[in-house]
């Protein structure tokens, strides 16, 4: 059975998002796996490669504070905390995999597929700030011309990743900022 990776991370990062704001509401049953195993439920069949969304959900989690620590310089005019619970995690989910799963993801997959999820669930600048970010995070992390150019993850989509971003037409997005931008 073929691996849904795109869902998969979508499933992520739902999961990422009640597991955050249930720990800001002092929850003391929260707990990843099981809020993970609950939204994959209805989707089991049609997503395939289970083992990819824990992975990933239980790396970023274990990550939260270094990733938002790179991060935040490359957006300096929105701290982490004022940036949407959906925006943070999509920023998050990308450079998680930008630097732990180089092996398994092209680059610029992780690029566009955190710029797709913000375009289905961030604001209207969402897509355009992710974007700008990781593209700053994809030049600053000095990966190789053999990593960008590596062999293709046939389960992830292969778009190039919008104009502002990886291709060296990086913006932040801080000038105007995400729209989505709030304190939660």
């Amino acid at each position: 059975m073929a691996s849904n990776r795109h869902l998969g991370r979508v499933i992520v990062l739902q999961s990422l998002y009640e597991y955050e704001l249930r720990t800001l509401a002092n929850d003391p049953e929260v707990d990843l796996d099981i809020i993970v195993a609950k939204n994959i439920e209805p989707y089991e069949k049609t997503l395939g490669d289970t083992e990819f969304v824990y992975n990933l959900a239980r790396g970023v989690k274990a990550n939260f504070e270094s990733l938002d620590k790179v991060l935040q310089p490359m957006a300096p005019e929105w701290p982490i905390s004022s940036i949407s619970a959906i925006d943070r995690n999509v920023l998050r989910m990308g450079l998680y995999e930008l630097s732990e799963c180089r092996d398994k993801v092209p680059p610029k997959v992780a690029i566009n597929e955190a710029v797709e999820l913000a375009k289905a669930f961030g604001s209207d600048n969402s897509s355009r700030f992710i974007n700008g970010v990781l593209g700053t995070a994809y030049k600053q992390l000095g990966i190789s011309e053999e990593e960008k150019h590596g062999s293709d993850d046939k389960k992830d989509s292969q778009a190039e990743p919008e104009s502002n971003g990886a291709d060296g037409n990086n913006e932040t997005g801080a000038d105007s900022g995400p729209e989505s931008a709030e304190h939660e």
